[in-house]
C-alpha cells in the first residue's frame, strides 16, 4: 500500500491527471468464477498507510459520481465487472479464516493490498483515482489459482482502464 501511494504521489507531481489501479486479488464472496473484476467502491482499511493521511474510519471510498460513470462505462468490458467492497490488508498473513469469515459476513468481495491507501490519498489530495480488483484466485480453494485469462489478463485489463478513462473524461 505504501509503495502504491508513493508511486501515485510521484505520478501526480509529474503531471498525471487520472490514476487507474488494477491489482490482483483473492475472492472473498463469490460473484463469478475467476478471473473477473471488481470496481472497488469502498475498501476496508486494514493497513497502515491510509492512517497517515486521514483519521481512522472503517472504509475508504471512491467518489460517488466517478463511481457511477465508471460503473456505467464498464458494462462494455468483455469480462464481468462487479461493483463492491474489498478488504485492503498490508500482509497476506492477516488473511486468517476468522478474518476471511468476518469480511465475508460484511459482503466484502475480495482482498487486495492497496485500494484503501489509494482512495484515502485521493480524498485527502483531491485527486481522481479509481481502483479495480482483478479477482484471479480463490485463496487456495480452487484448482486454477491465479488464472488471469488470455495474455495473462492484459487485454481485458486494458479494456477496464479504457472504460475508466472514458468515464473520467466525461466529467472533465
Amino acid at each position: 500500500a505504501s509503495f502504491a501511494v508513493l508511486v501515485a504521489e510521484q505520478l501526480f507531481e509529474a503531471g498525471c491527471q487520472f490514476l487507474v489501479s488494477v491489482t490482483s486479488s483473492g475472492q472473498i464472496v463469490k460473484k463469478d468464477d475467476p478471473p473477473y473484476f471488481v470496481l472497488i467502491e469502498r475498501a476496508l482499511r486494514d493497513e497502515g498507510t491510509s492512517h497517515h493521511y486521514r483519521p481512522p474510519e472503517r472504509y475508504a471510498t471512491l467518489e460517488t459520481g466517478l463511481r457511477d460513470r465508471v460503473e456505467t462505462e464498464c458494462r462494455s468490458v468483455s469480462r464481468p465487472v462487479y461493483t463492491g467492497a474489498t478488504w485492503t490488508t498490508d500482509a497476506p498473513f492477516r488473511e486468517t479464516q476468522a478474518a476471511i469469515d468476518r469480511a465475508r459476513s460484511e459482503g466484502i468481495l475480495a482482498v487486495e493490498m492497496e485500494a484503501a491507501a489509494l482512495y484515502t490519498f485521493a480524498e485527502e489530495r483531491s485527486r481522481p483515482v479509481v481502483c479495480f480488483a482483478y479477482v484471479t484466485n480463490e485463496m487456495g480453494q480452487g484448482d486454477a489459482e491465479f488464472e488471469k485469462g488470455d495474455a495473462d489478463g492484459s487485454d481485458v485489463a486494458l479494456e477496464v482502464i479504457e472504460a475508466a478513462t472514458v468515464a473520467w473524461r466525461t466529467q472533465t
